[in-house]
């Protein structure tokens, strides 16, 4: 397989043209640090790596806006904007290795999805190439600027299979000026979801609402189920918290940090001591999920303001089979991340919704001879 890594947009996009004029496969590479997520790795004849496009196009902290380049490691990227009080809190796993243009290729985020969503929310504007080597320019550079957005979105999670991400453009959000962490303990589910909605019924909006199950506590240093809140703002914010949590712990800076680390790195620290292990993510309403997780004894993380909830196997066949029962019981579910060696194509995805219909005529129009990413949208595209 040979390598291009160019040096600029305009060199990746003439590397797409003149490989998909020779019906090159094509495997579109950043810091490679999600090679567990989505669908196989197909080989390929060409591999183009993102890794020199590393530059910060355009910041104006007073206008809370940055443009970067899609390899720059998100790392690098969160470190800048820290210099200047600012985020862009997507806070997803792998943050030490992966790059920006994988994030948003893979749709990563973290716990702090409960108050500043995903990557779509983020995003104010993006440049793409396409394998007939031209640059698609969509957004900008303002907030509410909107026009063409919708287009950029579609990059957002498509693994690359569609087109090659060039850069992004993200509305930022100033660092509050304290955050504070509460948890606590249940001895069974029902009471944890019955304390989740009366929080979600309050007038409290946290960056950060998580729900653990025993056997995902206890990697983290906990016994029990475990309910976990982050909240930023101001001492006056944050006592209101105390007041309307009675019963929850409030952690030190060091406990906090440590627990919403591995919050955040759950998966990859699960997949880095089960050589073989998958993790399958399932889809629900916030009514739901007390139901999807009753009787899950895998470890399970749940993002318990959002209903999504990652299910944590020692064994891809594992992973599979908890992956068809969920979809069968009408929950939307991929096995998200297993071992390269271990996927094994569409069984990844066991039920795509009524939308694939449309991904799949998107693929047509981008990749007709269906030369990028092969597989890696789960095993279907």
């Amino acid at each position: 397989m040979r390598t291009v890594e160019p040096a600029d947009a305009g060199e990746l996009a003439e590397a797409l043209r003149e490989a998909a004029s020779r019906r090159q496969s094509i495997r579109v590479a950043g810091a490679r640090s999600k090679d567990a997520a989505g669908g196989p790795l197909d080989q390929a004849d060409v591999e183009i790596s993102t890794r020199r496009l590393n530059r910060v196009l355009a910041y104006d902290p007073n206008d809370l806006t940055i443009s970067v380049e899609a390899g720059l490691p998100w790392a690098q990227f969160s470190a800048l904007l820290a210099e200047r009080g600012q985020m862009a809190p997507l806070d997803p796993p792998f943050a030490g290795r992966a790059t920006v243009g994988g994030i948003l290729a893979a749709n990563s985020a973290g716990p702090r999805r409960r108050l500043y969503g995903t990557a779509r929310d983020m995003l104010i504007g993006m440049r793409f190439a396409t394998l007939e080597g031209r640059i698609v320019e969509s957004g900008g550079m303002v907030v509410k600027n909107v026009a063409g957005l919708d287009l950029a979105r579609l990059m957002i999670g498509s693994f690359g299979t569609l087109a090659v991400i060039v850069s992004a453009n993200f509305r930022l959000y100033p660092v509050p000026r304290c955050w504070r962490t509460f948890v606590r303990e249940f001895g069974a589910l029902a009471p944890a979801m019955t304390e989740r909605d009366r929080l979600l019924a309050s007038p409290l909006q946290p960056a950060a609402l998580d729900l653990l199950n025993p056997a995902a506590a206890r990697r983290l240093g906990y016994e029990r189920y475990l309910l976990a809140v982050e909240a930023g703002g101001s001492e006056a914010v944050l006592a209101r918290y105390r007041g309307e949590l009675p019963g929850w712990r409030e952690l030190d800076e060091e406990e906090a940090s440590r627990l919403w680390e591995g919050v955040r790195e759950f998966i990859p620290s699960f997949l880095g001591s089960h050589p073989r292990a998958a993790v399958v993510r399932v889809s629900t309403t916030l009514a739901g999920l007390g139901r999807l997780l009753d009787g899950v004894e895998a470890p399970a993380v749940a993002r318990a303001g959002s209903g999504v909830a990652w299910a944590h196997f020692e064994s891809s066949r594992e992973a599979e089979a908890f992956a068809r029962e969920a979809a069968a019981r009408g929950y939307p579910a991929v096995v998200e991340f297993s071992a390269p060696e271990a996927k094994t194509g569409a069984a990844l995805w066991p039920k795509p919704g009524p939308d694939f219909a449309l991904m799949e005529r998107l693929k047509e129009h981008f990749d007709p001879h269906r030369l990028l990413n092969r597989g890696r949208l789960y095993g279907r595209i």
